[in-house]
């Protein structure tokens, strides 16, 4: 199987925090950025893999800074590295205060998917060719980030 670009697969997805979005404080509701997160994430692994994924874990979900009513969320998902039928995705989180002129790094997740045949089993998944310092990294670092999933996983 090909490997396949991280650029190629990567997602940029924006949305506007609302009042439906947010909890009393006028911040975005940790759910709703969650769902967002998924999603994004979701549409990352499917471009990567050609195939219908399904989330199998969230690693790690850190809130830096509280996003606030108005203020516009970028999302950027990537496929960090692929296994044989699961992939890695990292997705960074922004927040931009368009009347202040400010952007913040508000999130970030790493999440795994793994991708499914028509019939809802796992099928394998291209290898990611990470091209930029910062991709090779980011591979390096989701094999270490899989090693510690799997013994979580294996301890209990």
């Amino acid at each position: 199987m090909k490997a396949r670009a991280v650029k190629d697969s990567q997602v940029y997805m924006t949305e506007l925090v609302l009042p439906n979005d947010t909890n009393q404080l006028g911040n975005l509701l940790g759910g709703r950025l969650m769902h967002w997160i998924d999603i994004a994430a979701a549409i990352a692994a499917a471009r990567h893999s050609s195939r219908v994924c399904v989330t199998a874990s969230v690693d790690e979900l850190n809130f830096h800074t509280p996003i606030k009513l108005g203020e516009i969320v970028v999302l950027q998902a990537s496929v960090n590295r692929a296994f044989k039928t699961s992939m890695e995705v990292g997705v960074v989180v922004t927040a931009q205060n368009l009347r202040q002129g400010t952007v913040r790094r508000a999130n970030n997740a790493y999440l795994t998917f793994v991708a499914i045949d028509d019939t809802g089993l796992p099928v394998a998944v291209p290898p990611v060719l990470a091209e930029t310092p910062d991709e090779i990294r980011r591979f390096n670092e989701a094999q270490t980030r899989r090693e510690a999933r799997l013994a979580r996983r294996n301890v209990g």
